[in-house]
């Protein structure tokens, strides 16, 4: 029985129709570049994650490069990053004009604190980008009441909930969000969005997503090209209603996997670390995350086997080659590079079955 890691196929089947009918529609009509159909998607994306605004752009990567230009950030500012993350969560940061300053991650959530950022600010740092890794929060509050804005980097969290009720997006100063399409909200091709509770952030990110302009060729500022398409827009329109029901049978399956690695004595003989959900925070798990010992040769296996997986990421950024010019070296980040040596991510879609589920334990089982 093969278990892929991703199944982006059978969660369309029962909403095939209604995605044909509504990109039927967009072809007859011949609107391809934001309109209506973004803006509805921009209206409703906006009141399921509790902010005033959403803005959609091209990418994820757009997103956090645009939310950085609408805060200001340019040459000579400094914006403190993870290490342990996406690359695109500091490709964003020279893209703006400033420095990334990395900092290290908590060993069990693999998410920033307040202790971390603080111990590396600076009197240059404009903002700080906090990564809600693999649907965990990051304490974003905690971290803006050291006095800076905060970027939530959101691309792995649509559909998380907090204990009070509150979705990431609404958090922080400012939010981005990916639509690749193997995120949990994924279009059909890359997609991205900003959100924010800030009317003159808002304002600002139309006009620099359409070359600088609010009236057309009059430009008042250095802008970009990043627009959401209708036919993605159309896509996401339709998908998110069923986001929550999606997310529920992640958050079900990594009970499972939770309970059944325990019952293997893996656990508890030190062979599988499992995730930890960050406080106060329900753990939506784009990606299910756990600690391994001999991670290669576990791959290896794995891959013998049929079972997909993959390694979420496999070099920290403070040691990534483009970074090298900022003088980071090896130990800099004891905990992002000890993660990227042992970190190991295994399916959790939603339509895994339970004998699926057995299946990828029993052959972790069967390899230690």
């Amino acid at each position: 029985m093969a278990v892929p890691l991703f199944d982006t196929a059978t969660p369309l089947a029962a909403i095939d129709a209604e995605i044909r009918a509504k990109v039927s529609a967009i072809l007859d009509k011949g609107a391809y570049v934001l309109g209506p159909e973004v803006r509805a998607f921009e209206q409703e994306f906006a009141s399921y994650v509790g902010a005033r605004h959403a803005i959609g752009v091209a990418n994820g990567t757009d997103a956090l490069i645009l939310a950085l230009r609408a805060l200001g950030v340019g040459p000579g500012d400094e914006v403190v990053v993870p290490s342990f993350t996406f690359y695109a969560s500091a490709e964003a940061i020279p893209h703006a004009g400033a420095r990334p300053v990395f900092c290290d991650v908590d060993p069990e959530t693999f998410l920033m604190t307040p202790e971390h950022v603080k111990a590396v600010l600076t009197p240059r740092t404009k903002a700080v980008i906090a990564v809600h890794l693999f649907g965990n929060v990051a304490p974003v509050e905690e971290i803006e009441a050291l006095g800076v804005p905060v970027v939530e980097d959101a691309a792995q969290a649509a559909g998380t909930v907090l204990a009070d009720g509150r979705r990431p997006g609404a958090l922080g100063t400012i939010a981005t969000f990916s639509f690749y399409p193997s995120k949990n909200l994924g279009a059909f091709g890359d997609g991205g969005a900003v959100t924010t509770n800030d009317d003159a952030l808002a304002a600002r990110l139309r006009m620099l997503r359409v070359h600088g302009e609010r009236e057309r060729y009059k430009h008042e500022a250095i802008g970009w090209n990043s627009r959401l398409d209708a036919l993605q827009a159309a896509v996401l329109r339709v998908k998110l209603p069923h986001l929550d029901g999606w997310s529920a049978g992640r958050v079900a399956n990594a009970d499972r996997y939770d309970r059944l690695f325990a019952e293997s004595g893996l656990v508890a003989r030190e062979c599988v670390q499992l995730p930890v959900r960050a406080p106060k925070c329900g753990h939506i798990f784009n990606q299910y995350t756990i600690r391994v010992r001999q991670r290669d040769a576990l791959g290896a296996h794995l891959k013998e086997q049929g079972i997909g997986w993959g390694i979420y990421y496999p070099i920290p950024l403070h040691l990534q080659e483009c970074f090298g010019h900022l003088g980071y070296e090896a130990g800099d980040m004891p905990e992002a590079e000890r993660a990227s040596n042992e970190v190991l991510s295994l399916p959790i879609f939603p339509e895994l079955t339970a004998s699926q589920l057995e299946r990828v334990v029993s052959t972790i089982a069967a390899f230690y």
